[in-house]
């Protein structure tokens, strides 16, 4: 009796399969990579908010004087990643782990609301919301680099992927 080996039917059957499932999970591999730098980088604007809590006490609730952001690290403006750095854990807090070259070109991932800058944290305008720090954003993603867009921190200190402000009737 021959060992039977397998037919070429055989192996062009079980190489289409393969072929299907490494089809189908590229993509989704992709994108739970995706969810999960997204989520990073919620959490990195977090850290950034507790900086920015960190430096409203030291200066009586007033909100440092930023520049939006700079193009280059050798630009003197005083921006999010000079002027909060000694109130988060160094220079990495500044990157997105989506973002692959911002970081690298400007020290930072992040841009401020310049709107914002200098103002009594109490008096907080933005599209005419007052009363709601929720609504009134502070610091954004330079880029939409997520699956959701762009992710915002938020004068209440919460970071969403949700754009929650417009303009107050």
């Amino acid at each position: 009796m021959k060992a039977r080996g397998f037919t070429l039917t055989e192996i062009l059957v079980a190489l289409a399969i393969v072929a299907t499932l490494a089809g189908i999970a590229v993509p989704v591999t992709r994108s739970l990579v995706g969810r999960s730098r997204e989520a990073a980088c919620l959490n990195q604007l977090r850290g950034l908010g507790v900086g920015l809590e960190g430096y409203l006490q030291e200066h009586q609730q007033k909100l440092p004087e930023l520049e939006a952001g700079r193009e280059t690290k050798s630009s003197y403006a005083p921006v999010l990643e000079t002027v909060l750095l000694p109130y988060v854990g160094g220079p990495g807090s500044f990157q997105c782990p989506q973002d692959r070259e911002l970081f690298e070109k400007s020290g930072s991932s992040y841009l401020w609301n310049s709107t914002q800058s200098g103002l009594h944290f109490a008096s907080l305008s933005f599209f005419g919301n007052t009363d709601r720090p929720d609504k009134i954003p502070l610091i954004t993603d330079k880029e939409a680099w997520h699956p959701s867009g762009t992710n915002f921190l938020y004068a209440d200190q919460s970071s969403s992927t949700k754009v929650r402000f417009a303009a107050a009737n």
